[in-house]
Order: structure tokens, then sequence, then C-alpha cells
């Protein structure tokens, strides 16, 4: 096999790591750039290359997707909750207004002490929800985004 000389110009970094791996791997620099560029060069390594994107694209449109469903579940509870509390909380005469802000104040502090408890242990709404309903998922693949929520029961 013949081979070509060529003169090329290096980062100092990648002259001075090259020099590192050249020692430590008892090689010569020239033979470690030849592989490095046959590889990069090859139908093979360039295929390989390709896999590894496609895998990690996958991988990442999976999580995108169990947020997007996430984000759904919460979406939905929250605007579910909305609706439930608006009709059936009914206006407070004047004279219990305080004693119901201070009531609300207790319950929204009990609230975030059980939400800390949850999220200390690692419980998840969500895993609930999935138990009972197994296709999560279709909520974002079957419903349009302006749908509106379930009435409450």
């Amino acid at each position: 096999m013949s081979r070509s000389r060529l003169n090329i110009f290096l980062e100092r970094e990648h002259a001075r790591r090259l020099d590192e791996l050249a020692a430590t791997r008892g090689v010569s620099k020239s033979s470690i750039v030849a592989a490095a560029l046959a590889s990069f060069l090859s139908p093979d390594g360039a295929g390989r290359r390709e896999a590894a994107i496609s895998r990690r694209l996958d991988r990442l449109t999976r999580q995108f997707e169990r947020l997007e469903r996430d984000q759904t579940i919460l979406t939905e509870t929250v605007a579910l909750h909305i609706r439930h509390f608006l009709s059936v909380t009914p206006p407070l005469p004047e004279a219990h207004v305080d004693a119901a802000r201070a009531q609300g104040r207790a319950r929204f502090e009990q609230f975030v002490e059980q939400l800390v408890v949850h999220l200390q242990n690692g419980t998840r709404i969500r895993h609930a929800i999935e138990e009972r309903v197994p296709e999560v998922s279709a909520f974002a693949e079957g419903e349009p985004e302006d749908a509106p929520c379930a009435d409450p029961p």
C-alpha cells in the first residue's frame, strides 16, 4: 500500500491529545490519524454514526412523548379541579369570610405538606392514574387541544 505525505495543521489542544494518545498506546501519530480518517470516511462508520443519532433521536422522542402525556394529565387535572371548585363553591356571607380565609390558609398548608411528602417519597399521582387508565397517552393522541374537560362527577 503506497502512502502520501500530508502536512496538516491542528489545534494545539488536538495536537497535545494526539501526542498523549500515541505515547499511551505506543503507536505512531500517523497510524492514529489514519485509523480515525478511515473510520470517518468509511460508509460503515457513517452508518454507525447515523444509527447512534437515530437511537438518540428515538430516545428523545419517547422522553418528549412522556412529558407531553404528563403535561396533558396535569392540565386535565387542574381544569377538572377548577371546574368542580367553581361549580360547587357557594358565595359566602360577609360574616363568614374571615373564618373561610383562615380555613383556606390551613387547608393550603395541609396541601403543601402532603405535596412535600409525596415528592419526598417518590409517590406520583400520575402512577395512580395510569393504574386505573392504562392508555393515558391516548389523551395526547386522540383529543384536540381545545377539547373541553369532562364534567365533574
